[in-house]
């Protein structure tokens, strides 16, 4: 058994250069792929590229007096870390604060803008039968009378004016195409622009004068009647207080033209939609549409609704779909629907990805008022960067004096390996950006810097481990091989103590904590990397050299230095010779 042991032995040592080539190919692909992605720096935190900073506060919502809690919490900043994700902000944070606030920092970039819209807009997500619409234009006009039939069935068209009579019948001129809901697997399915309400359809959606009105509708009428989209304040206290099972008043925004809606029970919830995605239209000139898929109970509710409502002719087929209290999209239907459907008609780019993601993570189980928004300047954030550098430069400087001055030329070993970890740190700090989302931010320096002193400490334990061999009167290559085993022990050891700190502070964790124990778990798995591919093999090809294996005085490794005992010999005791006469 000793002998096979012995030749693995030899073999590792004579083939130290393996390991080095190893470790320098994936330093030179690494550091081609950053290049070539064009990300040459590490993204940078809000509190060193500056942000938006924005506070929502949880609401208790009209009979769920106990709405808000843990869970809940939890889930709403799940949904919307998505939600920002969807747009590519990944950087961006999402936490709680305290027991009913929620803290989103967008840091500045392409799309902040646009992530801080959808982050704003938090309400439930809901499809309702449009029961009438009409163009706002200032002025209160006459109400249409919906009754408790009409609730479940249709709408008049966006353009829609309604007669004196207050029924809602619009005229030819009136009925455009607008945007269509289909089944995504068959084409050619939506409804006709031409076509014209029938007699049965316009007057369920309004009953005679003389007939009876209870209060509910008549409320209704009175706030349709009363509401000015074209308001701020009205817009945003129209529908307040009102229950997914209850019909109620809404605005929303159709070509720049402020709408306002009588919306019936809502039929399908945000919760139902398992999938949406923004899919550019390669057989529609219209370019970009919007694809849905639903739960399996989604997809019964969305056939019912789409059932009833293809039941009607144009204007009276149409949805809106409801997010926050305004109507972000109201698409017609034409066939009864279940499982997958699509919205076409003149979305752009931006449009459809919005109304996707708002499909996709709109149904929050709270509701949100944004309390703050605060810009966010780097100016504060690049002053403690600078100090902190400035502190890990000292801290790095003393490392190095320390290292020479007390292991002279093993020092030049040590230093080389610190140099090719923090290569290797700062190439995966930059890819890990557009990859994952990771965002340097000053924890996660904070975290780097200590792992300089991770780092040293593993070189320490090796060259030391090697010395004890050296003082017992070995020579130096074999004193490097048996120093290895035992040092490589105490390597692991301690690296693994570190790198389990480092994932339990990150489990635990939230925010910016998180990036110091990221970098810390990074760090200390790059320390086990360089230690073994790179300064073991090293220092086995720098024992063959002869200023270090004839202990030269400022190798570090000189015998007399440090009081080497002199070999151990074994000799073997002579006999005395016997004396036959005496015996």
């Amino acid at each position: 058994m000793a002998a096979p042991k012995k030749g693995r032995s030899a073999s590792a040592q004579s083939r130290p250069g393996r390991s080095l080539a190893l470790i320098l190919i994936a330093i030179a692909a690494l550091t081609g792929g950053m290049f070539a992605s064009g990300h040459t720096t590490p993204r940078l935190g809000i509190d060193l590229a500056g942000g938006t900073s924005i506070t929502l506060t949880a609401k208790n919502e009209p009979g769920q007096p106990n709405a808000i809690n843990k869970t809940n919490m939890n889930t709403a900043v799940d949904i919307m870390n998505r939600r920002v994700n969807g747009l590519g902000v990944s950087e961006a944070e999402v936490q709680t604060q305290g027991s009913d606030n929620i803290i989103v920092n967008i840091p500045k970039g392409t799309n902040s803008k646009q992530a801080r819209d959808q982050v704003g807009t938090t309400a439930k997500l809901y499809f309702r039968p449009v029961i009438a619409t009409e163009v706002t234009a200032g002025a209160a006009s006459a109400s249409p009378s919906p009754s408790a039939s009409s609730s479940a069935s249709g709408k008049s068209t966006d353009k829609a004016t309604p007669s004196s009579s207050s029924s809602v019948t619009p005229s030819a001129s009136a009925t455009t195409q607008g945007r269509v809901v289909t089944d995504a697997l068959k084409a050619g399915s939506s409804p006709s622009a031409s076509s014209t309400p029938s007699s049965s359809a316009s007057s369920s959606a309004a009953p005679s004068a003389s007939a009876s009105v209870d209060p509910a509708t008549a409320k209704l009428q009175s706030e349709y009647a009363a509401l000015d989209c074209s308001d701020k304040a009205a817009r945003a206290k129209a529908g307040v207080g009102a229950k997914e099972t209850e019909s109620t008043v809404a605005c929303g925004n159709s070509s720049g033209q402020w709408q306002k809606y009588v919306l019936g029970p809502a039929a399908v919830s945000g919760t139902d939609i398992s999938k949406a995605a923004a899919v550019f239209d390669t057989q529609n000139a219209s370019g970009w549409k919007v694809t849905m898929d639903f739960t399996s109970g989604g997809s019964k509710k969305f056939a019912d609704i789409t059932g009833k409502l293809a039941q009607n002719q144009r204007p009276q087929n149409q949805f809106a779909v409801v997010l926050d209290g305004d109507v972000v999209s109201d698409p017609s239907v034409g066939q009864k629907l279940s499982g997958s459907a699509e919205i076409s008609g003149s979305f752009t780019q931006t449009e459809a990805q919005d109304l996707a993601n708002m499909l996709k993570y709109g149904a929050l189980p709270l509701t949100f008022k944004e309390s703050s928004v605060t810009t966010v300047t780097a100016a504060l954030g690049g002053e403690q960067l600078h100090a902190g550098l400035i502190a890990g430069a000292i801290g790095l400087a003393l490392v190095i004096v320390y290292l020479v001055l007390y292991y002279r030329g093993l020092s030049a070993i040590a230093i080389a390996s610190l140099g090719v970890s923090a290569i290797l740190t700062y190439v995966l700090m930059a890819l890990l950006g557009p990859a994952i989302g990771f965002a340097l931010n000053l924890p996660a320096v904070c975290g780097a810097i200590v792992a300089i002193g991770i780092t040293a400490d593993s070189f320490i334990v090796f060259f030391e481990r090697i010395r004890d061999e050296i003082r017992e009167g070995r020579s130096l290559r074999p004193a490097v091989e048996r120093a290895w085993p035992r040092a490589r022990r105490t390597i692991l050891v301690s690296d693994f103590v570190s790198f389990l700190a480092a994932a339990v502070l990150f489990i635990v964790t939230v925010g910016k904590v998180q990036g110091f124990a990221f970098t810390l778990g990074l760090t200390t798995v790059l320390d086990v990397v360089v230690v073994f591919f790179f300064t073991k093999p090293l220092m086995t090809l720098m024992a063959r050299r002869k200023f270090f294996a004839e202990g030269h005085s400022w190798s570090g490794l000189d015998p007399k230095r440090l009081g080497a005992k002199p070999p151990l010999r074994r000799t073997r005791r002579a006999s005395a010779p016997v004396d036959t006469k005496e015996a």
